[in-house]
């Protein structure tokens, strides 16, 4: 699948509270490229939005509705995250975004929120609005009900219970439609979810460390664990992590997203050293569903570890689509797959995930260090891709004190 990356960073959008400082912060001059902004009273809601005069487009709005719909960044799963922005007389009169499975859709609290001038307004909605029941009401039948003139759609839901029936629904009902507004930006904020519903298994990210020399470091950059670093942000958005067990044992803690109200990824372990036994770091109760380990027949559990209670499934060999498999029948959409700990723990499982093209993205992150351990190298799943793997769309940005590179395989 091709989907190509953006300018827009992996992290949630910093949204201020003030309804105010939102709209404002909405006027660049490379969206706005003329006329001006002036500061508009919403009259029903009391507080003041921002009309800006002559030049926004459908693209400025469904950017918006995408920089909402990031405000759910790891919530929303297996749903897709979404946005809504409600538009009258070139006001936002209404906004919404889709906050966690199960709970309305980014529509509804669009609608909600604009309330009476809903009525012959557009709407801008990240994804093709559903049009069946499921959990929730049909998101169609919000906009129908609530009489909008046009809706603007950034892409098609690709799961086949929707599918363009939402736009078709709209169309009969004498609503103008205007789809593949800002498409790839959608498809960048939704690219789990998209793979996930074309292939059936979850979207595999692998990632690792660098030193400048070449060498593979079992480490991470100064800052990126902390509140706003990448890494931070990769847990958060991640549903599933896969570890080595080596990279945990010792330690007091499983790696954990501190992003303020971040869901924690399900922590996979990998395990194939009879000789080291797999102890895991102490975890509350409640979190115990939140650990599995996967070994081969030789591994071994530690006896305090197999006490807690910690899920564990015994393979012939550690394969990444049996682990994949697992992660579907759980409803997780998309995995990061760490090289941190053994990386011989991950040679069967790269290998099989390269030959079956289970991979769909790489993270690297190139440490500001010289000399690393010229023992420690990359496993040779790797270095004998050569020319048969071109990475597409390859990306780079500063991260910390290193450079961050992001590409498609």
């Amino acid at each position: 699948m091709y989907l190509q990356t953006s300018r827009y960073s992996l992290g949630p959008a910093k949204l201020t509270p003030s309804p105010t400082e939102q709209h404002l912060r909405l006027v660049h001059p490379s969206i706005v490229r003329s006329g001006f902004c002036s500061v508009a009273t919403r009259s029903h809601r009391g507080f003041v939005g921002v009309r800006c005069e002559g030049k926004e487009d459908d693209g400025f709005y469904i950017r918006r509705c995408v920089e909402l719909a990031r405000k759910a960044i790891g919530c929303t799963s297996p749903n897709p995250m979404v946005g809504c922005v409600i538009v009258k007389d070139g006001k936002i009169v209404g906004e919404g975004f889709h906050p966690k499975a199960g709970q309305p859709h980014a529509e509804v609290f669009a609608v909600r929120d604009a309330g009476d001038l809903a009525q012959n307004s557009t709407a801008y909605v990240s994804l093709e609005p559903c049009n069946h029941y499921g959990r929730t009401p049909p998101c169609t039948e919000a906009f129908i009900k609530a009489k909008v003139k046009k809706v603007v759609v950034g892409m098609v839901d690709p799961n086949p219970i929707v599918a363009s029936k939402g736009v078709d629904r709209l169309r009969d009902a004498g609503i103008d439609v205007t789809v593949a507004v800002e498409e790839e930006l959608c498809k960048k904020l939704n690219e789990a979810y998209i793979h996930q519903m074309l292939t059936g298994r979850p979207f595999v990210t692998l990632r690792y460390s660098l030193s400048i020399d070449g060498h593979l470091q079992d480490q991470l950059g100064e800052e990126v664990t902390e509140p706003g670093g990448y890494y931070s942000h990769l847990l958060q958005e991640y549903d599933a992590i896969v570890l080595s067990s080596a990279s945990v044992n010792g330690k007091p803690s499983f790696p954990a997203s501190k992003e303020p109200g971040a869901n924690q990824p399900l922590q996979i372990l990998i395990a194939t050293d009879p000789s080291s036994p797999v102890q895991i770091p102490a975890i509350p109760a409640e979190l115990t569903s939140k650990v599995i380990i996967f070994t081969d027949r030789e591994a071994t559990v530690h006896p305090e570890t197999a006490k807690r209670g910690v899920e564990t499934v015994v393979l012939d060999r550690l394969d990444l689509g049996m682990i994949l498999d697992y992660c579907k029948q759980r409803g997780l959409c998309s995995v990061l797959l760490d090289l941190r700990g053994n990386s011989r723990d991950f040679e069967e499982i790269l290998r099989v995930g390269f030959e079956q093209n289970l991979l769909q993205k790489v993270v690297v992150e190139v440490l500001p260090v010289w000399g690393g351990n010229k023992e420690e190298n990359l496993p040779v799943a790797l270095t004998n891709l050569q020319q048969r793997l071109k990475l597409r769309n390859l990306t780079s940005r500063h991260s910390g004190h290193g450079v961050l590179l992001e590409g498609y395989f």
